[in-house]
């Protein structure tokens, strides 16, 4: 009878240790902030990952074709006959004329008028998807193949241009990873601190604890459960405002209509990832609180 009194006075004490009512202290927030910036760091290196993944598919087997022929006429004539020799050649998938209009716009911005105006001679474009697999191969034998029409003739695969961006995305993406391991071990070090500060808070409650015959582990459970919660009310707050900042960000890429920058997406297997980062983040804060409490109660005894 007295065994079981004294189980439920230790089991009263262990919860007024660490009551479970309202959350005080900034540890919330602060994990509110990392959670926020881990999300977005996160969102940005694996959208950037599956833009670089879209531009090299994309441009692995597309190259573009220059009539660089001054008169109009012999211009338009050598466009036909090339791409007529496009359409036939080997490797080739499709083989279709720049819209003229199109290019125009294009070099307005740069070239104001003179675009349209006739005087100054605009190369013809040719844009030329290959089939699947070793294009540059491919290229090479178009490039002999244009060379024998006309030395009027350029072709260049997009890759060519592209490719340093393409490196510059992925540091970019690498980046965003190395932010989101960062803000990953300043949570741990912030939980550290948190669990350290309430183990030094209540190291009487916890020498009464041990003499009424409760555990290190059943005391640093209640450390655990208790930052635990704190942890998840911050995960969420700062995954919350993080998916606000995405889905805004993303509807302004889309309102821009750029193919490049409408590239930067999230499929659905991003937004798993990104859904499970608070839970790991409660369970890193879990995790970290029971092995700092348990060290310290060892180096107390």
């Amino acid at each position: 009878m007295a065994g079981h009194a004294n189980r439920k006075a230790a089991a009263a004490a262990r919860h007024r240790l660490l009551p479970e009512g309202r959350v005080a202290g900034p540890m919330p927030w602060i994990i509110a902030i990392m959670m926020f910036l881990t999300v977005l760091s996160a969102a940005a290196g694996l959208g950037l990952g599956a833009a670089v993944r879209s531009m090299s598919a994309d441009l692995a087997g597309r190259a573009s074709v220059q009539v660089v022929e001054a008169d109009a006429e012999a211009r338009d004539r050598l466009a036909a006959r090339t791409l007529q020799a496009l359409r036939g050649a080997d490797g080739v998938r499709a083989a279709d004329p720049v819209d003229p209009a199109l290019l125009a716009d294009q070099l307005r911005p740069w070239l104001g008028d003179a675009a349209t105006s006739g005087d100054l001679p605009v190369p013809t474009l040719i844009d030329v998807m290959l089939t699947p697999g070793n294009a540059d191969a491919k290229v090479d034998r178009l490039r002999r193949l244009l060379g024998g029409l006309s030395p009027k003739l350029r072709i260049e695969p997009h890759a060519a241009f592209l490719l340093p961006l393409a490196g510059l995305l992925g540091a970019l993406g690498w980046l965003a990873a190395g932010v989101v391991l960062l803000m990953i071990l300043a949570t741990g070090a912030v939980v550290v601190l948190a669990a350290r500060g309430a183990h030094d808070s209540h190291r009487t409650t916890i020498d009464v604890l041990h003499l009424m015959g409760s555990t290190d582990v059943q005391i640093a459970r209640l450390f655990q459960r208790r930052i635990g919660l704190d942890a998840f009310l911050g995960s969420a707050l700062g995954f919350a405002f993080a998916i606000l900042v995405i889905v805004l960000i993303g509807l302004r890429l889309t309102a821009m209509g750029s193919e490049l920058l409408g590239a930067v997406t999230l499929d659905t297997r991003g937004w798993i990832v990104l859904a499970t980062l608070p839970l790991l983040g409660v369970l890193l804060a879990m995790l970290t609180a029971r092995w700092t409490v348990l060290r310290a109660l060892g180096r107390s005894l």
